[in-house]
């Protein structure tokens, strides 16, 4: 006899199981972070960063959900390690941004390189079944750009 389950619980389910994958993966990738005293946090700050951009410190704190003490400890951080530098907005001085540094870029594209890198239990997946899976996570991408309209 088939059980019946609801698409709740199906979601569920599914949600529990990617969330425990992604915990016991954590360090995947970012063991360089440890290496340079740096947390995920600061990894994020990065992300958020291009050479193209200097978010304002408040609205950095924002993107990262982050209150604002916590976003100046992490950029702290990636200052006194020459990643990124504070600078003051012309229009108004009192407003400080935030920009990465070639230095600062050239570790984002390492980390990057090696977060990205899949993990093995991935590379062990048939061509099918990482189809599927890449399917669903695209699905995923077009139902929040669909919320957010």
């Amino acid at each position: 006899m088939k059980t019946v389950t609801s698409k709740r619980a199906l979601a569920e389910e599914a949600w529990r199981s990617f969330i425990d994958f992604a915990w016991t993966r954590k360090t995947h990738g970012i063991g360089q972070l440890k290496e340079l005293g740096l947390t995920p946090g600061h990894l994020k700050v990065l992300i958020l960063l291009s050479e193209d951009t200097a978010p304002t410190m408040g609205s950095l704190a924002e993107d990262m959900g982050v209150h604002a003490s916590m976003s100046t400890w992490l950029i702290d951080g990636l200052e006194e390690r020459g990643f990124v530098e504070r600078r003051t907005r012309s229009s108004d001085r009192r407003v400080k941004t935030i920009a990465l540094t070639s230095k600062g870029a050239k570790l984002k594209a390492q980390l990057l390189e090696a977060l990205y890198e899949p993990p093995p239990e991935f590379l062990a997946l048939d061509r099918e079944r990482l189809e599927a899976l890449v399917g669903a996570l695209s699905a995923l991408k077009g139902v929040r750009e669909e919320a957010s309209r």
